[in-house]
């Protein structure tokens, strides 16, 4: 079942959201009210979860609260890398917490936490274990990143492709599974807290590895995964089958999904880390997802058909079937 939902991944993080159009992030501000506005008509008990960001940063918090994004979440989320990315130390993961709990009561998830296994799958294991330690009783959710390595020939999503030294090349080995499918030393430990921590697993469109991630994680004794829908994906052929069967596969567990990634024809740039030219169209594919998955309130019917426009159609998702708005809205795409 759906857990919580979660808007964007790593917005102050140029590789998921583009500050050179949203230098303030007012406009991401903009679409986590109007998403989390229309994820509540939705579902008024669901909790609504920030972004995780990455780097963890306060200053860049209290902008999100200027702007009245607060208002629109429940909860605010973490990623930190510091064995591969970030410049403090593991062992400074209490103060990392402490520093965004110093400026928000709201609480505290890491949504994405792991070490790669670039330079000893020894480290891995460490680190692992260490930071259980760690965060245990500071954080109401953790998430290890991740279950399986991502395979070296899917490429990765990140700024880091064009930085020197190892950088890049860790993000193909922060699995605990190895991309033959054999597992690393980490994999054991991570089985002996898998009923505290939970899994960070993307899966991409028509993910090969999804019915055996959901093998493993059983096996591991998961009980939580946070995985994503993307936006984007939604416009491929068959997006709604492909999400289908992903929520299906996972609804034995506690999932937070992540709702992120602007379709190239939406984008003020055409770019998945550009912000949408309208963040109600972002809200409205939210609350499409969480109507159809985890759905609780009722959408009164129209008293009258809607006649849609064919060059840019109405998109209030209380007006009717969400369906067919967004069938509509591919069909003018």
């Amino acid at each position: 079942m759906i857990e919580a939902a979660m808007l964007w991944n790593e917005p102050n993080n140029k590789s998921h959201w583009d500050p050179a159009i949203d230098p303030d992030w007012s406009m991401f501000a903009q679409h986590v009210i109007a998403a989390g506005n229309a994820i509540r008509a939705v579902n008024p008990t669901l909790p609504r979860v920030l972004g995780g960001m990455s780097p963890i940063d306060p200053h860049w918090l209290r902008r999100m609260e200027a702007h009245g994004a607060l208002d629109a979440v429940d909860v605010v989320a973490v990623h930190g890398f510091p064995l591969d990315w970030n410049l403090w130390p593991l062992s400074a993961w209490p103060d990392k917490i402490a520093e965004i709990q110093a400026v928000t009561d709201k609480p505290v998830w890491v949504t994405e936490v792991g070490v790669s296994s670039f330079g000893a799958e020894e480290v891995q294991e460490f680190g692992l274990r260490r930071t259980v330690e760690l965060l245990r009783g500071r954080a109401e959710r953790v998430f290890w990143y991740s279950l399986f390595d991502l395979p070296t020939s899917w490429g990765a999503e990140t700024r880091h492709r064009e930085a020197e030294g190892s950088s890049y090349y860790r993000h193909f080995y922060l699995g605990l599974i190895r991309e033959d499918g054999t597992p690393k030393p980490a994999l054991d430990v991570y089985a002996e807290h898998a009923a505290e921590v939970g899994l960070m697993q993307w899966f991409h469109f028509h993910d090969p590895r999804l019915d055996e991630a959901v093998a493993w994680m059983k096996r591991l004794g998961t009980r939580r995964i946070r995985t994503g829908l993307s936006w984007a994906d939604s416009f491929r052929e068959n997006a709604v089958d492909w999400f289908d069967r992903q929520m299906e596969a996972l609804a034995d567990f506690d999932v937070t999904v992540t709702f992120c990634f602007t379709p190239e024809h939406l984008g003020i740039a055409p770019h998945h880390t550009s912000p949408a030219r309208d963040p109600q169209a972002f809200a409205d594919f939210c609350a499409w997802m969480i109507d159809r998955y985890a759905g609780t309130a009722t959408v009164a019917a129209p008293a009258a058909p809607v006649t849609l426009a064919t060059s840019q159609p109405e998109l209030n998702p209380l007006l009717f079937n969400r369906d067919e708005r967004l069938a509509a809205e591919r069909r003018s795409a």
